[in-house]
């Protein structure tokens, strides 16, 4: 009975991987195929690759996009840092209700909607402040900083909220300043948690359609919208070289976070054997 239970788990969880991963290997397979039809394989080559490097429009999308996920992911860090702690070490304070709301707001808020109101936001403060110039990587990276802010907040909190206060407290008690407290102890500490918000606020606005829809002008087409697009028309073997690139890049900044997060915790976990 126990074997049988072994199996059928076992074969729940390949059943689940295999239909999760396994559009994404084709997908890779078929970005080798030299052939224009997606779906028939041919034989090996790079073809499209190739050719993915003539399209700049697609280049110069994956520019944008590359740099708005970038500015996007580091100020929504900060911010949802700020917010995390002032969350978690101020529990009483008029309005912490309201903000811990509005900071978790855009959880649950339809990206249609967030969309929509920043649109109507911004064509009010350039009607009457001049600000901003018309829509652009600027609109475009402060809904993504809405938007992934609310996803930092909840990562840095739940790892602030197993913080141990006594390390701080140690430290003030030798003299230490609370500025240097901060960057020297409590930052190390929780680095994991902003190295996977960091990660997680790079790839929703990397992922990102529906804001940019709304708030990218001449010069700001992000890499999701051209994709978007394109494949109304048909999917091109280019699409698929260029999501292997961008699956590739991914991985690999997945894994570094990954060693990064397991080594931190080795080193914490020998030097508490030591003590």
């Amino acid at each position: 009975m126990k074997q049988r239970r072994k199996t059928a788990l076992l074969g729940f969880l390949v059943f689940g991987y295999a239909f999760l991963y396994a559009p994404i290997v084709s997908l890779i397979i078929f970005s080798f195929n030299e052939s224009k039809r997606v779906t028939v394989w041919s034989k090996f080559s790079f073809r499209w690759y190739q050719a993915l490097w003539d399209q700049n429009e697609i280049l110069d999308a994956a520019f944008v996009s590359f740099k708005i996920a970038a500015i996007s992911a580091t100020m929504a860090v900060i911010l949802g840092t700020l917010a995390a702690i002032v969350l978690v070490r101020f529990q009483q304070f008029r309005g912490r209700t309201m903000l811990s709301g509005m900071v978790t707001a855009p959880l649950v808020m339809p990206d249609v909607i967030t969309g929509l109101a920043l649109l109507f936001l911004f064509i009010m403060l350039e009607r009457n402040f001049g600000w901003p110039n018309g829509r652009g990587i600027t609109t475009v990276s402060i809904a993504h900083i809405t938007l992934a802010l609310a996803y930092v907040t909840v990562v840095v909190r739940t790892r602030l909220i197993d913080f141990d206060r006594s390390l701080e407290e140690a430290a003030m008690d030798l003299g230490a300043k609370p500025i240097k407290i901060f960057f020297l102890i409590t930052l190390p500490i929780v680095a994991p948690a902003l190295i996977s918000g960091w990660l997680l606020a790079f790839t929703l606005s990397l992922d990102d359609v529906v804001l940019a829809s709304f708030l990218s002008g001449p010069g700001a087409t992000t890499l999701p919208m051209i994709i978007f697009s394109s494949v109304r028309l048909g999917v091109s073997p280019v699409i698929n070289a260029l999501s292997t690139l961008i699956i590739l890049t991914v991985t690999l900044a997945v894994v570094f976070a990954g060693f990064f997060t397991h080594r931190r915790y080795r080193l914490r976990h020998s030097n508490n054997i030591k003590s």
